[in-house]
């Protein structure tokens, strides 16, 4: 550690010896079709500056708060660019990371290097975002630390399934809506995939280019599927990673997750039964077993935490989900089980709270409140009889966590109707488009990559044979190489690929 010290200490001295470079001029915004109402947006000049160690250029992007009428007041759109390293770059790359609700700015400021190869950011001035609603662009805000710690981490009332328990989840629910309103309602109706897709757009003309190049992740892919069926035309190199179904309703949704999630289950004990440090022995069945009986013990009995929560099943669910998006990170899942076995929550708590919770209680970003905002937005309301098919899907696809993937619905208290719809995207006209599917993903099902893939008029699939969350940057040759060759060459595959 000495010596990385005295490195750092050297590198901070020599690096005042030279100026930071200038921040990269905009390119001319391209206003080429916009109509007269738009053209104040889609012709603004950004002004950019070194930011974030001088690593990045930033920039803030005006863009109209409700895009069936532009002259109704405007929000603000946060972005950062890493230029091409090879100084001479292909255009833009944007890319989202999903959520929906995760910040893109960070995304790209947390390094490169993880997003994209070596040729691919060389090529292209690496380009991320803050969707509305998120993080450093004009914010969703609801509740603040403590009142999202009881919202997130609260132990119901009575037991589960009780009128006592629905009760206090409702009142949760509809407490939660209602802070979401009285903070931001005039912001909420405007929070939706589609409104993105047009903020996409945005950006690409005031950044200069005349087509899209984007890589997007799990939500990540529902805007840029949402994009290519509005401007089929614009569509320049796009890839679709961890790939949603467009079609399919929310009750769907969280049903398939439910399965998937449950199967990755079952990798992940098949993989844990090789470890010294499995926390369960026998069968993958019997270490399914011992896991529902853990869950049922801690929903009847939480277990307090040093900081003054309490560890219930529902916490216990956030963090195996958590954990579960990657094999790198089972390893903390087997030392969370094992320590939460002999009653200390501290490693479950650590692995719940790694999605936006700091140690001081604090939260990283809105991620949360975001997340709500847009689902409720996205999704129109279903029937009884889609949730009951949904709920007998999940009980016989995941027997081992069924119980827990049920609460009050939010979005029945929402301040907002929605406006989304459902429906297969087909992007007639637009150039090809590579849709990434990972046969072990549980948070985006396989089966999802293979229907947005069918729907796309233009989609060539890419097949991860393996585990976890996503393929690109995974560690396989194949999708890593057949991506960079598109995204940088231009090279199409002729049929669809299967990587394993």
């Amino acid at each position: 550690m000495l010596a990385l010290a005295a490195t750092l200490a050297l590198a901070a001295v020599l690096s005042g010896c030279f100026l930071a470079p200038e921040p990269m001029p905009s390119r001319t915004p391209d206003t080429s079709g916009v109509s007269a109402e738009l053209l104040p947006y889609y012709g603004q000049e950004l002004e950019w500056s070194r930011c974030e160690g001088d690593a990045f250029d930033c920039a803030t992007v005006r863009a109209p708060r409700d895009w069936s009428d532009p002259s109704a007041g405007e929000l603000e759109l946060a972005v950062i660019r890493q230029r091409a390293t090879d100084g001479d770059p292909l255009g833009s790359l944007f890319t989202n990371p999903g959520g929906p609700g995760v910040s893109g700015y960070d995304y790209v400021r947390a390094g490169a290097a993880a997003l994209a190869g070596p040729e691919v950011t060389a090529a292209y001035d690496l380009v991320g975002f803050d969707p509305r609603g998120v993080g450093r662009s004009t914010p969703v805000t609801c509740l603040d630390a403590a009142g999202m710690d009881e919202y997130l981490y609260g132990i119901p009332d009575g037991r589960r399934g009780t009128p006592e328990w629905d009760e206090s989840l409702t009142e949760s629910a509809e407490a939660f809506a209602a802070a979401c309103e009285e903070n931001s309602g005039d912001l909420l109706p405007y929070i939706s995939t589609v409104s993105v897709a047009r903020d996409l757009d945005l950006l690409r003309a005031v950044l200069g280019d005349e087509s899209l190049n984007y890589l997007g992740y799990s939500w990540g892919t529902a805007l840029g599927a949402q994009y290519a069926q509005l401007y089929p035309e614009r569509v320049g190199r796009m890839v679709l990673d961890g790939a949603m179904d467009p079609a399919l309703p929310g009750s769907e949704i969280g049903a398939a997750q439910a399965v998937g999630f449950e199967a990755s289950l079952r990798a992940f004990f098949a993989d844990c039964a090789e470890r010294d440090d499995c926390p369960y022995g026998g069968t993958v069945d019997d270490m399914l077993a011992d896991l529902a009986a853990l869950l049922a013990r801690v929903d009847r009995a939480p277990v307090a935490a040093a900081d003054g929560r309490r560890v219930g099943a529902d916490t216990l669910m956030t963090a195996i989900i958590q954990t579960l998006y990657a094999p790198g990170t089972w390893p903390w899942l087997r030392v969370a089980l094992s320590e939460l076995e002999d009653g200390d929550a501290t490693a479950v708590l650590t692995a719940a709270d790694s999605y936006n919770r700091r140690a001081d209680g604090e939260y990283l970003d809105n991620s949360t409140e975001a997340f709500t905002a847009y689902n409720c937005m996205d999704y129109p309301v279903e029937s009884a009889e889609s949730e009951r098919a949904a709920e007998e899907r999940i009980r016989a696809g995941a027997p081992t966590t069924a119980d827990y993937w049920y609460g009050a619905d939010v979005c029945a208290f929402w301040p907002a109707e929605p406006t989304g719809t459902r429906e297969p995207v087909t992007a007639e006209g637009a150039d090809p488009i590579l849709v990434i599917g990972t046969t072990g993903d549980p948070a985006t099902p396989y089966e999802w990559a293979v229907s947005l893939a069918d729907q796309l008029s233009s989609a060539v699939l890419v097949t991860r044979v393996g585990e976890g969350h996503t393929g690109y940057m995974k560690g396989n040759d194949c999708v890593n190489e057949t991506v960079d060759a598109y995204l940088v060459e231009g090279v199409v595959p002729e049929a669809d690929v299967v990587c394993r």
